[in-house]
Formats: structure tokens, C-alpha cells, sequence
């Protein structure tokens, strides 16, 4: 009998929400768009103009609203999230990374955190981290060729601070496959190797109709 889930269920790849993502080629306008939007995160939590600049602020950022907004389309359809090729993969919700190894044996990331995650003393919040790791974990899923998982539990050690502005690398392996239960493991370090935190955690392979 296959290991394959789609043999059973032809639907398997929707589950879960998780729509059947294709690379998408939004243009330049959407990379320019991007790198705005990351600066205005920045600003958004560090500038301190006075009231009327604030005013003129909310009136920019409500007329983006409105331009965006009779274009809005469900998860998988607009580019957020499937452009390999910018930084974050397009989406904000990220910190911007850029994939250097994706092979069954691991997976890496270069990745730099800005003002928009400081928790405190210019240090990146540590809520921040393991949306990252989630995220990495994911991707190992994929490039060890594992069915589309969920999170059962994802635990972080902090080791050191995790500086901002810095370029950082994280990487994500399989420690062990049982069955529909897949063990992973990540950690980060900076330029000098010095390991800032670590993760361990459990993805479970979603069964035919699981959502």
C-alpha cells in the first residue's frame, strides 16, 4: 500500500488551508513595494514626529488601504509568500531571509532582523523567534519530501541576545521519523558562529480529511 496520502485523498494538498502554492511573478513594482512597506514597519515603532506628521501619516497609509483594498483575493492567490527569489519569500510577516541550502539533509537561511522586531535594548523580542523556527521547520518538511504537517509543539532555548541589523544564519534538520510524527531541530547563530538559540519540535503528517 503507498506511504502517498493523495493516494487516498485526491484533495490532500488543501487541507489544513494550505492552498497548492505556485511561484508567482508579481514585477518590480511588487519587490519595490516590499522594501517600502519593511521601512514604514521600521518607522512605524521607532519614529517620534509630532502630531501633524502623524495626521499626514494616517492619511498616506488609509489611501494605500484603499488602493489595495478592491484587489484583496484569498490565501495562495496575490504574491505574498511565493517569490522565492525576494528576501522573506515576499511576505512581511517574516523577517527577511534568503534560502541558501534546501536538501533533504537541511535546510538554511541567511536572515537579519530590523528596528520593526525589537522586544528591547535593540534586541530582537523573543516572540519573534519561534515564528521563525516554525517556519523553518516547515520548510524541512517540504525538502525532506514529508506530506504537508502541523506544529504539535515547537520549544526554544535562548542562549544568547539576538542582535538587530546583523546577518544571521538558521538552519532546520530531521532528527527522526516515526511513522506520521517527524522530530526537527534548528538553531541560529551569528557571523561568528555563536549559537543565539535552538529549537526542537514535533510535525505531524495530516491524515485524508484532517483539516
Amino acid at each position: 500500500m503507498s506511504d502517498d496520502p493523495r493516494t487516498l485523498d485526491p484533495d490532500y494538498d488543501s487541507h489544513g488551508g494550505f492552498p497548492n502554492f505556485e511561484p508567482a511573478t508579481p514585477g518590480p513594482g511588487f519587490g519595490r513595494f516590499l522594501t517600502a512597506m519593511r521601512r514604514a514597519q521600521d518607522l512605524a515603532v521607532s519614529a517620534a514626529p509630532d502630531a501633524g506628521t502623524w495626521d499626514r501619516a494616517a492619511d498616506l497609509a488609509e489611501s494605500l488601504v484603499d488602493l489595495l483594498a478592491p484587489s484583496e483575493a484569498g490565501e495562495g492567490v496575490g504574491p505574498a509568500n511565493r517569490v522565492p527569489s525576494l528576501p522573506g519569500a515576499g511576505s512581511l510577516l517574516m523577517p527577511p531571509y534568503r534560502v541558501t541550502e534546501f536538501t533533504a539533509d537541511g535546510v538554511e537561511l541567511q536572515v537579519q532582523f530590523s528596528r520593526f522586531s525589537v522586544g528591547g535594548n535593540h534586541a530582537v523580542h523573543g516572540g519573534v523567534l519561534p515564528l521563525l523556527f516554525d517556519s523553518v521547520f516547515g520548510m524541512v518538511i517540504h525538502a525532506t519530501g514529508r506530506p504537508i504537517s502541523r506544529t504539535a509543539f515547537l520549544h526554544v532555548d535562548y542562549r544568547k541576545v539576538t542582535p538587530i541589523d546583523t546577518v544571521l544564519t538558521a538552519r532546520g534538520w530531521l532528527r527522526e521519523a516515526q511513522g506520521r510524527k517527524a522530530f526537527v531541530n534548528a538553531e541560529l547563530r551569528n557571523p561568528d558562529g555563536d549559537l543565539l538559540a535552538e529549537a526542537n519540535g514535533l510535525m505531524i503528517r495530516l491524515l485524508p480529511g484532517q483539516p
